[in-house]
């Protein structure tokens, strides 16, 4: 039951559920960033920048991995809610990401990283779409199942087309 195919397209609520464990991640890794973000090395803030590759990554991995440049978008949005709202100041008029190097490097770096990933993952798969449209061969998976519209046929050796 719910075995996915290769040529066939998941359904609706596995694809929901997926941009929503994406968006979860990208919150969490936001996260974990605020908290863990002023790890230094002398005076390179090594943990912030640590945590704005990995939101890099994120993007760029959840785009390849559901072959949609949307997918790219969701931990972007989940990372921004949580860092943003984690960058608040409360009404005692603490913050839980200061202004240092670090929490700058964190907020500002990650930012752009976030960025930079949510258009490389537009200007990936929108590259990859056309290519495919451009070929002919639809654009979501590599290979249609079996009996499939557009699969290729196989037959044995001697065996005529329509046997």
């Amino acid at each position: 039951m719910g075995t996915a195919t290769p040529g066939r397209r998941p359904s609706a609520i596995v694809t929901i559920g997926g941009y929503l464990l994406l968006f979860a991640l990208g919150a969490l890794e936001g996260l974990l960033g605020a908290l863990w973000y002023a790890w230094t090395l002398g005076p390179v803030p090594v943990a912030a920048l640590g945590w704005a590759v990995v939101i890099l990554l994120t993007t760029l991995g959840a785009a390849w991995g559901m072959q949609a440049a949307t997918a790219g978008l969701m931990p972007a949005v989940g990372w921004f809610a949580a860092v943003f709202i984690l960058a608040m100041p409360t009404r005692g008029g603490s913050v839980l990401i200061t202004n240092t190097s670090a929490g700058k490097w964190f907020l500002y770096g990650g930012t752009v990283c976030v960025l930079a990933g949510v258009v490389a993952s537009f200007a990936t798969q929108g590259r990859a779409r056309a290519e495919g449209r451009e070929s002919g061969r639809p654009a979501g998976p590599r290979h249609a199942a079996p009996g499939a519209p557009g699969a290729p046929v196989r037959r044995r050796p001697g065996q005529e087309p329509g046997q």
